[in-house]
């Protein structure tokens, strides 16, 4: 297949390599209980935090003339500006330090560490490394890398069709709803349109049904890998590999081997793995 990234798209958007931002913000606990919420943890976060609470916290914030048509920040600004029409956050690894202290100040130090360009099956991607870094009166508590992918618009994705899968006692069934999404969104400020208005994710990017943030269902499966722990996790990363649609059920299932937990799809596909340590 012919490329559509031209090599000197490329070196622009790789122009963007070093590129820095520091953001500081006190964490508030009214955030994060919305959060916590939102998951359906424990309200109580200053006994017990929710799991991957950090992404309460230093959320996007672009002006309403900033919004795009697809509900995301127009292109350009601390991200390069990738050309394709489709982003996503398609994986993440972290380690965590001590918890975040709240009601206090902390600092994110956000770098674009690479850009980089692969052919895929269907087209052109484009990869976007962020190293992310939290800190709290000098003490890094969270370090992350966010792999941000772009790629074309593709074909429409034709609707799932549910399969019985075979659900074993330590296993989660979880079936997200409009609402549910529509939490998530509001809690982490992400306006795309993809989670929350089925004209457009139906119409305008061929999606069958409202599409689970790529997120919510790490944090769920980092919620289910703390609890196989039964101790908070000092590592924890992830990975989607296909889309997943609300009403429709998602079994988050533990491994064979410890620290390994998967997302499979109503069709038995798997959509997203995870691993983790204590």
């Amino acid at each position: 297949m012919t490329s559509t990234v031209e090599t000197h798209e490329l070196d622009h958007w790789r122009g963007w390599i070093g590129r820095s931002e520091i953001r500081t913000e006190t964490l508030d606990a009214e955030a994060l209980r919305r959060y916590a919420a939102t998951l359906g943890e424990d309200l109580g976060v200053e006994q017990r935090q929710p799991p991957l609470a950090h992404w309460a916290f230093f959320l996007p914030v672009a002006a309403a003339g900033r919004i795009g048509p697809d509900g995301h920040p127009l292109r350009g600004g601390f991200l390069p500006p990738v050309s394709l029409a489709r982003r996503m956050f398609a994986a993440a690894s972290m380690e965590f330090g001590e918890a975040l202290i709240l009601a206090r100040p902390a600092t994110l130090t956000a770098t674009i560490a690479d850009v980089r360009h692969k052919p895929g099956r269907s087209g052109d991607l484009v990869f976007v490394e962020v190293d992310r870094e939290i800190a709290q009166d000098g003490d890094v508590k969270v370090r992350e890398r966010q792999t941000i992918v772009y790629r074309p618009a593709g074909d429409r994705v034709a609707p799932i069709e549910e399969t019985r899968l075979r659900v074993s006692v330590v296993d989660r069934v979880w079936r997200p709803g409009p609402v549910e999404l529509f939490r998530f969104s509001a809690v982490t400020f992400n306006s795309h349109r993809i989670h929350y208005d089925l004209p457009y994710a139906r119409d305008e990017e061929g999606y069958p049904d409202l599409v689970v943030h790529g997120p919510f269902t790490a944090a769920r499966l980092c919620g289910l890998a703390t609890e196989q722990a039964g101790v908070p996790l000092r590592r924890f990363g992830f990975r989607a590999a296909a889309p997943l649609f609300a009403n429709q059920p998602i079994l988050l299932s533990p491994g064979a081997e410890p620290g390994f937990v998967q997302a499979v799809r109503c069709d038995g596909t798997i959509a997203m793995t995870a691993t983790a340590a204590s």
